[in-house]
């Protein structure tokens, strides 16, 4: 009969990023090594607080599986003479496997007929592997940042305190440092710290929760969001909600209780950004809004304690915002001194790169950039264009922008505002930063748009150039996601923009400041961003195979390559697809690296020949003309009709032929087939049911 186990690791408070994650890897890890270590289970639970890593498996196996272990031998010839009979060879591999040279079998393989050894293993019972299983698997817990502590030669996110382990209701004997398993957990730090014992998992919730702690995250989240309205209900307004902001404090609390403070509506005279961020980013408050949507001069707390006193848990935060809040107005007040034009000048003296330079001279390389990219997209925005490029970085001067480096841009257009810059150059100075995050909102205005993919380049090209690329487990200049947010912006704004030429451009502004050959980048750059291009699309659903063929075929122009990726995923459809493609496919591999030459009809000697160059005669006009128009579904319809005039050459006519004119002009009758479906996609590459 299976049985449960239930493992509990106690620590110091584990910071709040960190859980997310540390939740679903164990649970991914430990499936892993019980099928690994043959041991069959049920559900798997995983839970997370502060100060816990709980996990739950429901219908473990008592015993792990048999395992029958095949070991191969000789060769059949070397095993046995001629007349039937074990070779010294037999003899000796059926004694180094512990078998009598009666028990061998044969078995089939690529090579052969071969003698094998089949032995059976028998299972051990599972409350054997489970204490090395469990201790090997805490230790293989990914962090972000893991610590040593006091004399101890093991690393965790944070000091290990305690570890309940309970495998059918039995201790499982783990030993980690100092630390060994128990059958005891423990309540919530300050409000019920005594250990208590366990049974099982039932029992572990009820009593957890008895003393103050509940383990379930997602029991806390739906605490707190009823919690949060309640209090915003109280004075008459809602709460502002950002997810990032509730799975943060969700973490960060065991027993989740919620106070409402307030601030003087004086500080709701600065910018609303100014403000959730003083509550968002810096004290995990939750702001308060109206119906509308206008801040409300209140803010929601969430504590890890139940609130004896209100009032003083209430009065010390709204003590530390209103200190926060009063930086902010001197901040804003004093940066209103110095109109943005004036703090252009003193980006000469930051740093943005040891490698790269200065702000300032950033902000020139891709004034030119964002010129080269206006000219091509929209000539009569270039005075707007260079204006937000001009002045997109000014903002770094400010002592805002320096004490809250999150509000870049926001305090850009915010100052812009204030000088009476154009609210266009206003507005395209906060997008220019847009996307931040993977998914986020993008620009709305060309002006924006433009200048974001300059900045962003530029960023990429720089960095790409100097040699400080991203490896597989590090990206510190997150020239993934700006590479991400380039093809989103220009997916979304249908540009017609050859990212090769671009990328040529960025890197002739930069060529100063290269360490590597100048086509050495580019090429590099151009990579990458098919990286990026390819894991996006198969990641909104695109199919592979598709994605493969299509931008094997060029990719510079990006929303064309998504055209022709929808084409051709449509067209899978047709009735002749696959036939189609396995003709592709036999044109491909016969004309290898043949670059082909000009058909002469003269040298045709069958009818196969003519009735296939005639066939493509027939729609060669007409598949340039959907071409043109970017028609790619009806292009390919028209490809379609080559399927039968395809099928019947290869049935009937020898393509290598001997006599080296015939054979080359059958050649190149196939590469011109080839060079008209290439124009949409290598269909050689779609996988064919």
């Amino acid at each position: 009969m299976d049985a449960e186990l239930l493992l509990e690791i106690g620590t110091e408070e584990i910071p709040a990023r960190f859980l997310p994650k540390a939740i679903d890897d164990m649970k991914e890890i430990l499936c892993r090594r019980l099928q690994e270590s043959r041991v069959s289970f049920g559900p798997v639970t995983t839970m997370a607080t502060p100060r816990r890593l709980v996990l739950r498996v429901e219908n473990l196996a008592k015993n792990q599986s048999e395992e029958t272990q095949i070991k191969i031998g000789p060769a059949k010839k070397v095993a046995f003479d001629e007349d039937g009979a074990p070779t010294k060879a037999a003899i000796g591999f059926a004694k180094s496997q512990g078998i009598d040279v009666s028990q061998l079998e044969l078995v089939q393989t690529e090579k052969g007929e071969y003698i094998c050894a089949k032995k059976t293993i028998k299972g051990l019972p599972t409350k054997e592997l489970l204490p090395d299983l469990l201790r090997n698997f805490i230790l293989s817990i990914p962090f972000q940042k893991s610590m040593r502590w006091g004399s101890l030669d093991i690393r965790f996110a944070r000091p290990i305190h305690w570890i309940l382990a309970l495998f059918d209701g039995e201790i499982v004997p783990i030993s980690l440092g100092d630390i060994k398993s128990s059958n005891l957990s423990y309540g919530h730090r300050f409000m019920s710290p005594q250990a208590f014992e366990v049974k099982n998992f039932t029992d572990y919730i009820e009593k957890t929760a008895k003393n103050y702690v509940i383990v379930d995250p997602e029991i806390r989240r739906n605490i707190i969001l009823k919690e949060i309205e309640r209090s915003a209900r109280s004075v008459g307004g809602r709460p502002f909600i950002r997810e990032d902001l509730l799975e943060t404090v969700t973490f960060l609390v065991e027993y989740p209780t919620v106070v409402c403070g307030g601030f003087d509506p004086e500080y709701l005279k600065l910018p609303q950004e100014v403000l959730t961020t003083s509550m968002i980013s810096h004290q995990k408050y939750f702001p308060v809004t109206d119906e509308k949507g206008h801040l409300m001069p209140y803010f929601l707390v969430v504590n890890n304690t139940a609130v004896r006193n209100p009032e003083v848990v209430i009065k010390g935060n709204e003590k530390v915002l209103k200190a926060r809040l009063a930086d902010a107005q001197f901040y804003f007040e004093e940066d209103k001194k110095i109109p943005l034009e004036q703090r252009v000048e003193n980006l000469k003296k930051v740093v943005y790169h040891s490698m790269l330079g200065t702000s300032y001279e950033k902000v020139e390389r891709f004034r030119k950039l964002a010129e080269y990219l206006v000219d091509l997209i929209n000539p009569e925005l270039k005075s707007t264009v260079d204006r937000v490029a001009t002045l997109s970085k000014a903002d770094l001067d400010t002592l805002m922008v320096s004490e809250f480096p999150e509000l870049q841009g926001i305090m850009g257009r915010e100052y812009a505002q204030i000088a009476g810059e154009d609210p266009d150059v206003a507005k395209a100075i906060y997008e220019h930063y847009l996307p931040t995050t993977a998914g986020g909102e993008l620009p709305e205005t060309d002006a924006g748009a433009i200048v974001s993919i300059a900045d962003k380049m530029d960023t990429i090209v720089g960095f790409f150039g100097v040699n400080l690329l991203p490896t597989g487990t590090a990206d510190p200049y997150a020239l993934r996601r700006q590479a991400l947010g380039i093809i989103n912006i220009i997916i979304n704004k249908r540009y017609p923009l050859q990212l090769d030429d671009i990328v040529q451009r960025s890197a002739e502004i930069l060529k100063d400041k290269l360490h590597r050959k100048l086509d050495d980048v580019v090429e590099d750059v151009l990579q990458f961003f098919r990286g990026r291009l390819e894991n996006m699309l198969i990641s909104q659903g695109h199919q592979h195979d598709v994605v493969d063929a299509v931008i094997s075929t060029g990719y510079s122009d990006i929303c064309k390559t998504v055209r022709k990726i929808e084409a051709v995923e449509s067209f899978r459809k047709h009735p002749d697809f696959d036939a189609l493609s396995i003709a592709f496919r036999r044109v491909s591999n016969i004309l290898k690296d043949y670059e082909g030459g000009e058909v002469e009809k003269s040298l045709f000697q069958t009818d196969e020949e003519r009735n296939l160059y005639t066939a493509l005669c027939d729609i060669k006009e007409e598949v340039n003309q959907f071409l043109k128009e970017e028609k790619f579904v009806e292009a390919l319809k028209s490809l379609a009709r080559l399927r039968n005039p395809i099928d019947r050459f290869f049935d009937n006519v020898l393509v290598m032929e001997k006599d080296e004119k015939i054979r080359n002009n059958r050649l190149s009758l196939l590469r011109e087939i080839w060079n008209l479906f290439y124009r949409i996609a290598d269909i050689s590459k779609v996988v064919t049911t």
